[in-house]
């Protein structure tokens, strides 16, 4: 409701009705609120100020405390508060696609305020980030005349307030999800032995049951009552620490977004106890209370928020994917002359191969298939040949990035001192040292192995490996004054996508325990013979995140294009190995006046450009996503900066070669 159509406090406090009907009850809480906030551009300290006024105006009015009294315990009498107090801003789902469709209703379709429901009334009633801002800035005494003024008598037969049963119930409710999400087989068959031994789940509802008792005594005691919420939180902390025990064993089992679902919500969940605990029993119960609803507002802020699902969503996928990246990173990073090597001659092996992926790309394009199966057919090719690549243990130098920077962002969690931002900053050298090896290596080899397979073509077939105008086109869809540039960096997040299907992939295989149902399965091993089924399974298990990205990388090259063809965007890939390649083919088709040719020259500029896109795109891509998944954002960068670009010019030949 807007400031200018909201009534006035003499004639907003006119017309609260404890026995008006259900809804317009609740229309004048809405009002309420609304006539606080003010207009848009009020300050909290400006709606502080109002409900001020409107407390020294109810103390004018006797007839009007009692109606509001009143009206506040029809209020609690109806409306079921357990469901915002205990069950407000959990989700009920982990399914992306079913939570976006949820809020997206929420935002589409009006919600009504005749409702029992004290969550959806709540939402109604403070729907903005502000109410949050000027609930915190009330002053303890404002907070202390509200609760005297909502404070109602006690029954003589009653052992504690309607407000009292309210918050037992919530934290019974959030106690039987504690204790069911405790109970669930994906989190207590990874808990730690001597955590399921403990049993910290079992005797969680008897501890709840012993505060409720105590509350409700017809004579309370006090340090009875603070024993019993004592043992509480003991026990729940006792329960933190058992299901903290399943990160422990993530390496081994695998995660999924569901599970870290349910450890994220528990973990919630203990919280929310804790506060309507402070509620029940603290000196100052109202501004307990108090905060606890500026809390509530601010979750349903995020409740709502498709953006804040998609934060959410996108920080389960990262600490899911990102830790299994890490582990397949660590084995692209050289740290002495010997592994740096070591990297030359395998990425020199890897461009070798190359050469013959760049032959058979264009045997697919002289086949003149549709656009969809012409780019089926290469990816297909492109799949195989880096597959073959990894089984011969070489190396395509811009897969690596999008592999090491999550090992590297892992290293980022124990920075803090100088020692530490050294170690990094040398972690730093060790992988741009290792990206110029690989690129050197491939583009070395693969530009003359496709020069020498032209000419055998040449002399085997009287024709090179590409005719003339093939070869024109090719040197200008390569050129430094096209596109390439741009294609370049597309390709660098293709790069990034395939390394995001890697660790998803051996994730998921190691969730599923593939490699364990492949070496002890009866069937498998029946079919198989027991070493043999081990031998498979040791090989799938070091093998799946290398399969799973080249084959995605392989096929996101050949059909990419297609698809954004499809669609208009005529978008297509640079990799700078088979960007080298298919230079190396042009040339080669014109001979030797190709060194008299401008656009050979703009084509080769593009080169050492396309690949340091490759390189640099996929790498911050993948460091973002690492940066997120381990929560160290807030990692003072500026220091490091100034490490590498001291380290820069320092030793700037640490960057290219090994000391």
């Amino acid at each position: 409701m807007s400031s200018k159509n909201a009534p006035d406090l003499g004639a907003l406090l006119d017309q609260v009705d404890p026995d008006a009907p259900l809804a317009e009850r609740h229309l004048w809480l809405i009002r309420l609120f609304a006539w606080i906030r003010g207009n848009r551009r009020a300050t909290p300290e400006a709606a502080v100020s109002r409900v001020q006024l409107l407390l020294d105006a109810i103390d004018t009015r006797p007839d009007v405390q009692q109606r509001l009294q009143a009206w506040w315990a029809v209020l609690l009498g109806t409306v079921d508060a357990t469901t915002l107090l205990a069950d407000f801003g959990f989700a009920p789902r982990t399914a992306f696609v079913s939570e976006l469709a949820e809020r997206l209703r929420h935002k589409l379709l009006p919600d009504s305020p005749e409702t029992l429901d004290a969550a959806e009334l709540f939402a109604l009633a403070l729907p903005t980030a502000f109410d949050a801002q000027w609930l915190a800035a009330l002053s303890p005494e404002q907070i202390r005349r509200i609760e005297k003024l909502l404070q109602l008598p006690l029954a003589a037969d009653a052992r504690a307030t309607p407000w009292e049963h309210i918050l037992l119930d919530a934290i019974t409710y959030c106690a039987g999800q504690i204790l069911s999400t405790g109970y669930a087989p994906e989190l207590r068959l990874r808990m730690s032995a001597a955590a399921r031994e403990a049993r910290p789940f079992h005797a969680l509802m008897h501890d709840v049951e012993a505060l409720r008792a105590q509350v409700l005594q017809p004579v309370r005691d006090p340090s009875a009552i603070e024993a019993a919420a004592q043992g509480l939180r003991n026990r729940l902390d006792a329960c933190r620490q058992a299901v903290a025990t399943v990160y422990t064993h993530l390496e081994e089992n695998g995660i999924s977004v569901g599970l870290v679902f349910r450890l994220r919500q528990l973990r919630e969940r203990v919280l929310r106890i804790r506060e309507l605990l402070d509620c029940l029993l603290s000196d100052t119960p109202g501004a307990s209370a108090t905060r606890l609803l500026a809390r509530l507002v601010q979750v349903e802020q995020e409740r709502t928020s498709i953006q804040a699902l998609i934060t959410s969503n996108s920080s389960l996928l990262a600490a899911k994917v990102a830790e299994r990246s890490a582990e397949t990173g660590e084995h692209y990073i050289t740290r002495d002359r010997q592994q740096y090597g070591s990297m030359l001659r395998k990425a020199a092996g890897g461009g070798a191969l190359t050469a013959g992926t760049t032959w058979l790309k264009y045997l697919i394009m002289g086949l003149g298939l549709s656009a969809f199966w012409g780019g089926f057919w290469a990816g297909a090719m492109y799949a195989a040949s880096f597959v073959v690549i990894q089984l011969l243990h070489l190396t395509l130098a811009t897969k690596q990035p999008a592999m090491t920077a999550p090992a590297m962002a892992a290293k980022l969690k124990d920075i803090g001192t100088p020692e530490a931002t050294s170690a990094f900053v040398d972690e730093v050298a060790n992988l741009v040292r290792s990206q110029v090896a690989a690129v050197l290596g491939n583009v070395v080899v693969v530009v003359p192995t496709v020069v020498l397979l032209s000419l055998g073509i040449s002399l085997a077939l009287g024709h090179p490996m590409i005719s003339e105008k093939e070869a024109e086109y090719t040197l200008h869809s390569l050129s430094l004054l096209g596109p390439t540039l741009l294609f370049a960096a597309f390709t660098g997040c293709l790069l990034f996508a395939s390394s995001i299907v890697a660790g998803w992939a051996e994730n998921w295989f190691v969730l599923q325990r593939l490699d364990s149902a492949m070496r002890y399965n009866p069937r498998i091993t029946g079919l198989l013979g027991t070493a043999r089924a081990d031998r498979w399974a040791h090989f799938m298990r070091h093998n799946i995140s290398g399969f799973a990205s080249n084959i995605s990388l392989g096929f996101m090259l050949g059909l990419v294009p297609a698809f954004t063809a499809f669609f208009g965007l005529p978008l297509e890939v640079r990799h700078v190995t088979l960007s080298a390649g298919q230079l190396a083919a042009a040339a080669s088709s014109y001979g030797l006046p190709a060194l008299a040719m401008p656009a050979l020259w703009w084509a080769v500029a593009a080169i050492p450009l396309v690949g340091a896109l490759n390189l640099c795109v996929s790498f911050y891509l993948a460091y973002q996503l690492a940066l997120r998944a381990h929560n160290v954002s807030g990692v003072q960068r500026s220091h490091i900066h100034t490490a590498i670009r001291q380290r820069l010019l320092r030793k700037p030949w640490s960057f290219l070669v090994p000391g």
